[in-house]
Order: structure tokens, then sequence, then C-alpha cells
């Protein structure tokens, strides 16, 4: 019998979710392999992006930082407007009291 620490890592019973794996795994194979998709496409697919994701890595950052740069320059400027608002009202409540 399987510790309660094991039935509640896998889900259920250990067996009972290895063989449910097993069968979703053979229909999903199957699936896959009716639209032509074989296993090395995908590991092909998935070294692919990271390449893309490593060769353009300098210039997506600084793209991201220059659209942090001109969100920026509207937010920060903005919340400490509310900010002060918010304490001056905070404060002429209190002067009420």
């Amino acid at each position: 019998m399987a510790s309660p620490t094991l039935h509640r890592f896998f889900g259920g019973p250990p067996g009972w979710v290895l063989v449910r794996l097993i069968v979703l795994s053979v229909v999903i194979g199957v699936i896959f392999s009716v639209l032509g998709i074989h296993p090395w496409d995908i590991v092909d697919a998935v070294r692919r992006v990271i390449r893309r994701i490593w060769e353009m890595g300098f210039d997506a950052v600084r793209e991201a930082f220059s659209y942090f740069l001109l969100g920026a320059i509207i937010v920060f400027p903005v919340w400490l407007v509310i900010r002060l608002l918010r304490l001056s009202g905070r404060a002429s409540r209190s002067e009420r009291d």
C-alpha cells in the first residue's frame, strides 16, 4: 500500500495514476503521429526557439528597457501626484477631526 504522502503527491494511487499516464501518452502519441508530428520535430523546434531567443537576447533587453522608460515617463509622475493628493487629503481630514 502506498504511503499517504505518495498518494497525495500523485493525486491518487500511484499505480493507477501511472496506468492513466501511460494510456494518455499512447493516445497523444497516436494523435501526433496522425498529424505528422514526431518527437525529434518537437526537440528541434524547442532548440530553434532557444537559439532565436539567444540571438536576439540583447536586442530584446534593449527593447524591453525602452518600453519601460516610455511607460515610466507617464506612470511614475502620475503615481507621485496621486500619492501626494492622497497624503494631502489625509492631512486635511486629520486637521478637521
